[in-house]
Order: C-alpha cells, then sequence, then structure tokens
C-alpha cells in the first residue's frame, strides 16, 4: 500500500514539474489571430484606420472593436482578406479608401523647400531626410506613400507622385479586371 501511494505521489511530482516547465517553455505570447491579421496589413504605420499604428489596428479586429475597412493604404484587397480571415461580410471601403490610387512616393521640390522639419516629424516610417533650415529630401524606397507629410507642408512643395511600373513591382491583374480585355478586344474590333 505505501508503495502505491509512493509511485502515485511520484508520478504526481513528475507530471506536476512537466506541465510546469511546458506551460513556460511553450507560453503563447500573443493572440495568433492578431499575429494573422497583421501579416495581412500593408505596415505602413500611417495611422489613417484611427489606430497608431497596423499593430493597434489588428488587434482591434481581432477584439472586433473596429470595421475591416478602414485600411485606406491596403484598399479593397486587404478588406477582401481581412474578411475572409475573420469570417465576416466584405464592407464598402471607409472615405477616402473608397477610390483605389496607384501606389506613389512623396517628393519634395528642394528649390522650393524652407526646412521646417514639419515633414520629418510627421513622417510615421522616418523616409523624409533633412535638418532645420536645409532641404529635405524623400527616401524613395522607404516612403510609403501614406501622405502624412503632405498637410503640414507650409509652402506646399511635397508632391506625390505614382510609382513606375517596372519589372519588380508590376502585377498580373486580377481575374476579375476586364480593362486589359477590353482594350485589347476595342483596338481590334477597330
Amino acid at each position: 500500500m505505501l508503495t502505491a501511494i509512493a509511485a502515485l505521489t511520484l508520478l504526481a511530482l513528475v507530471f506536476g514539474l512537466l506541465l510546469g516547465y511546458s506551460s513556460i517553455r511553450f507560453r503563447v505570447e500573443g493572440d495568433p489571430i492578431v499575429e494573422k491579421i497583421e501579416a495581412l496589413l500593408p505596415q505602413t504605420q500611417c495611422g489613417q484606420c484611427s489606430f497608431p499604428g497596423c499593430r493597434a489596428y489588428a488587434e482591434s479586429l481581432a477584439n472586433d472593436e473596429a470595421d475591416i475597412n478602414a485600411c485606406p493604404p491596403g484598399g479593397e484587397t486587404t478588406m477582401i482578406a481581412l474578411s475572409d480571415l475573420l469570417g465576416k461580410d466584405p464592407l464598402p471601403m471607409e472615405g477616402g479608401a473608397a477610390e483605389e490610387k496607384p501606389k506613389a512616393v512623396a517628393f519634395i521640390r528642394e528649390d522650393e523647400c524652407i526646412g521646417c522639419t514639419l515633414c520629418i516629424q510627421a513622417c510615421p516610417v522616418d523616409a523624409i531626410l533633412g535638418a532645420a533650415k536645409s532641404m529635405h529630401t524623400v527616401i524613395s524606397s522607404e516612403c510609403t506613400g501614406c501622405e502624412l507629410c503632405l498637410p503640414p507642408c507650409p509652402v506646399e512643395c511635397i508632391d506625390m507622385k505614382p510609382l513606375e511600373v517596372n519589372t519588380s513591382n508590376w502585377k498580373w491583374p486580377y481575374p476579375g479586371d476586364h480593362s486589359v480585355g477590353r482594350s485589347i478586344a476595342t483596338s481590334q474590333a477597330g
């Protein structure tokens, strides 16, 4: 009888230690759905969704506190991917996100720039270089095209230039986009 009690006590101790070690070693740091949502977002950290960044918007979506249609840089493509992931019905895009804009980067007309640094402070990804009372320039490869640098510029010397389509950023048209087929058919019919 004492042997059975000792064996059960030993087993309980071993399993308790094993469970304790497993809970520390295999602990989940965050909500996996938040990670999946954040992977779908464009990571521009622009704040156009009224959240301070993509992570905060992803957490809000996971907690069902925000709509899936509030990300202008992601556009309709991101909204549809979010609706598939979360099992929600697609919604029409909000406000300025309704019209699809071509991808663009900021361009500063350096001869007009007064060096006020307001655009540098507004840029969420630090894509603008410059110092006070010196001209500024944009690192094109870092610019996300969020347009947050436009409103604070007092001399309006920042333009958004569409990205040139080349082999590194060209994509096949979506199956539902018949504009390419129409233009070919129209040119062949005429």
